[in-house]
């Protein structure tokens, strides 16, 4: 990687007037914004359909994208919709959170009333309808078991009668048949997301700006992909995890956490020389210019929890597939741009697979200053760091750098100030300092959540881990990406010499 920087934003965070951050002129002008700020690089959160506590990584796909994201104005724009018809789209909720709840209940029977004036237009058809199927072999099976979802009332589809969780081939037929409206209209909303997804990426690569994207390593159980190809997990008989996902108990969570997603089924992926996760990658550096691995340790060692067990304290490592699953990819992707997650306990044998990958890792300097971070918290400070590395203030995960400076005790505040030589600093000026010290570092990349940038407070967090309510909620307010606080980027990015475009050069 060249020596650069980006902004950490994700789309749900935008401001809109339709509730939620989506693929509308704010997007393009967040990407004007970046390009004025020198930046090169615009890192998301997953764009797959949100799950189990709104969160993005317990998605009902790895392929499919939220509809959620669809811009209303450019469907009204096609004559699909009226602005009357989406008036009070966004609701009435606070415009700095998003209201999942609220918009589910109304935003599908406006986009059900798109697809129903868009089948009437020649734009769309018989042959519109073959060309997106063709281009998104996934796409049929995530129609139809969306569909079905929405006929058992939300059940998650193990629950479902044997035909359909067997998926024998007579009650699929008969599905399809009876569902066939509905499969349409779910066809209809990811040709939407993904042409309106298309022409923003479009965008932000002509203004200089590349998207990383971020895939979770695992999926959710109640997921097209497991209904769809459970022999890749570790089910029993009836199709219930025999372990699932989580890490061990540390110094941020005595009971560790449980996250509930099955678990990989890794030699039958060997047998298939790794063919899922091939065509997974593959989808998604269609999507993205780079992509994060969440998660990436989990390739070398990955905890397994008994299904049966309430915590993760009853978990145990399981050995990975390591190089033999990116080798795999490498033979039929060749080389691609990759950052991998690799946080939290780190062994010799995961710092030795990401060697071996060549894949850039994740540094936070929030970790080099928590007492309560048994990982080796040295490799987190700036004057450690490698040039293959992504350094960041903090993740999605993180309290903001402004909370996290006013929450962490009075001595590792001192460790902040003394390790910048500077002991009079008041705290709510550190933030800056801190991400100048990124900056000056060696790491190739910097990327800075936004809120960081703003000075916002732990009201902008976007994920605590373990808590159950309250998460991916934050949106920035409009007008908060401003041409004076682009000025003030652009000068620190050029000073360290991580400038885009012209000003590098």
């Amino acid at each position: 990687m060249k020596r650069s920087s980006g902004i950490l934003l994700p789309i749900s965070s935008l401001p809109s007037p339709y509730g939620i951050g989506c693929f509308d002129s704010e997007a393009f002008r967040f990407a004007d914004f970046l390009s004025d700020a020198g930046q090169s690089y615009w890192q998301i959160l997953p764009l797959n359909p949100t799950g189990y506590g709104n969160s993005p990584y317990q998605a009902d796909s790895s392929f499919a994208g939220d509809p959620l994201y669809i811009d209303l104005g450019s469907l009204i724009e096609r004559g699909w919709l009226t602005r009357g018809d989406c008036e009070g789209a966004g609701g009435t909720h606070s415009p700095e959170r998003v209201d999942y709840t609220a918009l589910r209940k109304h935003r599908y029977p406006l986009l059900q009333k798109a697809f129903e004036n868009a089948q009437k237009s020649p734009a769309w058809g018989e042959d519109t309808l073959s060309a997106i199927l063709a281009a998104s072999p996934w796409l049929e099976d995530y129609a139809l078991f969306s569909a079905l979802k929405e006929a058992h009332g939300g059940l998650p589809w193990y629950t479902w009668e044997e035909g359909l969780r067997r998926r024998k081939p007579e009650a699929l037929d008969k599905a399809k048949r009876e569902l066939s409206e509905q499969i349409q209209f779910r066809i209809f909303l990811q040709s939407c997301f993904f042409e309106q997804w298309q022409r923003l990426k479009d965008y932000a690569n002509q203004k200089g700006i590349r998207i990383i994207g971020d895939i979770p390593i695992y999926v959710s159980h109640d997921s097209a992909d497991v209904w769809t190809h459970p022999e890749l997990f570790l089910l029993d008989a009836s199709l219930n995890p025999t372990a699932v996902a989580g890490c061990p108990p540390d110094g941020f969570s005595p009971d560790g956490q449980r996250w509930g997603n099955p678990l990989y089924h890794w030699k039958v992926h060997a047998d298939t020389g790794y063919a899922w996760w091939i065509r997974r990658l593959d989808h998604a550096f269609r999507l993205f210019d780079m992509v994060r691995i969440d998660h990436f340790r989990g390739f070398d060692e990955y905890y397994a929890i008994p299904a049966a067990s309430p915590t993760a304290r009853e978990g145990h490592w399981e050995k990975g597939p390591g190089m033999a699953l990116f080798d795999a990819v490498k033979s039929f992707l060749g080389e691609k741009d990759v950052i991998v997650e690799d946080l939290g306990f780190v062994t010799d044998s995961v710092r030795q697979l990401v060697v071996d990958s060549g894949f850039p890792n994740m540094k936070v300097i929030q970790f080099g200053f928590d007492a309560r971070d048994t990982s080796g918290g040295g490799e987190h400070l700036p004057h450690n760091y490698p040039q293959n590395c992504v350094a960041y203030t903090g993740t999605h995960d993180n309290q903001t750098l402004a909370a996290w400076l006013s929450e962490i005790t009075d001595e590792e505040r001192e460790e902040v100030q003394g390790y910048l030589c500077d002991r009079f600093t008041p705290k709510h000026l550190l933030s800056r300092s801190l991400i100048a010290l990124l900056f000056r570092s060696a790491a190739s990349l910097c990327i800075i959540p936004m809120q960081d940038w703003l000075g916002l407070g732990k009201e902008a967090r976007i994920n605590t881990p373990g808590a159950t309510d309250g998460n991916w909620e934050w949106r920035m307010g409009a007008g908060s990406a401003s041409p004076s606080l682009a000025k003030e980027i652009s000068y620190m990015t050029r000073r360290f010499g991580r400038s885009s475009g012209e000003e590098r050069k």
